[in-house]
Formats: C-alpha cells, sequence, structure tokens
C-alpha cells in the first residue's frame, strides 16, 4: 500500500473510534505477571480489550491469532477449549475469559476503579466494527518463523503509526509484549529514559539487539527478518 494512504487509512480507523485509547484512566495497580491476551487486531471485539489496555496503563503479551493462522489459534482453542477471540489470560488470577465485555469488566475491576467508561460498552461495538471495515489490515495469516524470545513494542492502541506495526506482527504471528505508554502512563519516564525521546512506536528484539522508531522501517525489518515466501 502507498505508505500515505496507508497512514491516512489508520488515522480514519482510529477517528471511527472517536481518538479512544490515547490516554490512562482509571488505573489503580499493576500486575507482578504480565497479562496473555489472544487476538487478532482487525478484530472489532480485540479493539475494545486493547483499548482497555491502553487505559488502564497495562503491559500484556500478546499472541497474534488471525484468521488462517497455525501459531496461537490452536493454543488459545486448548486453553479455552472453542475458537474464538478475544481471548485474556490472566496469570496472577488464574482467570481466563472470553468476550470483550467480560475481559473490559473484569480489567476494570481488578486493576482499574470499577468503572469502564461507556466508549467501551456494547453500544459502542458499530464504531469498532466501522474502524475493522476502514482498515482489516491483521485479519489473516502470513508465513513466518517464528522469534525466538517475544519481541517488545512501545505503544498505545490509539496511535495509528503503532497500529500500523500491530498489524504487520500480527499477519506474520508474532508474539510481542506490548507496553502501552498512553497520554498520563506512570512508564513514560522509564521509556523516554531508554529510547531518548517521547515517541511512538518503539521497538526493540531482544533476538538481534535491533531498537528503532518509525512504523515504516519496523514493518520493513518484520518482513526481512521473520517473513517467509508464500
Amino acid at each position: 500500500m502507498i505508505r500515505a494512504l496507508d497512514v491516512a487509512t489508520s488515522v480514519v480507523a482510529t477517528a471511527a473510534r472517536g481518538f479512544a485509547g490515547f490516554s490512562v484512566r482509571h488505573a489503580k495497580k499493576q500486575p507482578e505477571q504480565l497479562l496473555e491476551l489472544y487476538e487478532f487486531e482487525a478484530c472489532p471485539f480485540c479493539r475494545k480489550v486493547r483499548e482497555a489496555l491502553t487505559m488502564l496503563d497495562l503491559d500484556a503479551i500478546i499472541r497474534p491469532c488471525p484468521k488462517n493462522g497455525t501459531r496461537f489459534r490452536p493454543e488459545a482453542e486448548r486453553l479455552g477449549g472453542k475458537a474464538m477471540f478475544p481471548l485474556l489470560v490472566d496469570p496472577n488470577t488464574g482467570k481466563q475469559l472470553y468476550e470483550s465485555k467480560d475481559i473490559v469488566a473484569y480489567l476494570f475491576a481488578t486493576y482499574g476503579d470499577g468503572h469502564a467508561p461507556p466508549s467501551l460498552g456494547p453500544f459502542n461495538t458499530v464504531s469498532c466494527a466501522i474502524a475493522s471495515a476502514v482498515r482489516s489490515n491483521g485479519m489473516r495469516a502470513r508465513p513466518s518463523r517464528v522469534p525466538a524470545a517475544p519481541l517488545e513494542l512501545w505503544s498505545f492502541e490509539g496511535s495509528p503509526f503503532c497500529r500500523i506495526v500491530r498489524e504487520e506482527l500480527c499477519s506474520l504471528e508474532l508474539p510481542y509484549v506490548v507496553h502501552n505508554v498512553g497520554s498520563g502512563s506512570s512508564k513514560r519516564p522509564a521509556f523516554v529514559a531508554r529510547s531518548k525521546k517521547q515517541m511512538v512506536p518503539y521497538f526493540a528484539d531482544p533476538n538481534t539487539k535491533r531498537e528503532m522508531f518509525e512504523s515504516a522501517d519496523i514493518v520493513l525489518y518484520l518482513r526481512d527478518t521473520y517473513g517467509l515466501p508464500g
């Protein structure tokens, strides 16, 4: 896709959701162990959960499950008993949850103030679906080799540029830790100390020691390093 069009459609997808997932709200505590989320980028219900993670300033390990994916879809089905997404696994409490409304309610009850905002309610599913229709990237799997250790992405859900990177990670079925650093995040000072500037997306590959900004550069790196023909 032409770069200008790529960015423009990602901006439209963000606007369709009323620019949700930009800032931290309602966050109360951090889990000791990373949350685990089985999802795929183009799923409108998964979008709500990712927005909740940004609002609550929560990091998670993402196990992408695009359609026709073979890496994490079978694993998710073994864990939860059905091929349905999103699926949240919280190793801190032993909880496993399907259904975005149940996951959002759980996250705000466990790690927030107990009050999920209306923007994440069931009546806002239509805007999530519109965003997915505008931007359907991250829907289907493409061949790739799995990294030895999960990749890392400093991001927040509402960023159009971060979305472009997440879509590529999803299509290639590459597991990654998302470090949510939305406006007001308690993790921003440490992030800036590491990256030397307050700019996202910021990507790190512990397998090659490569770190970089710029969504276009990150996408090219992922394709060159982990993509396979076919």
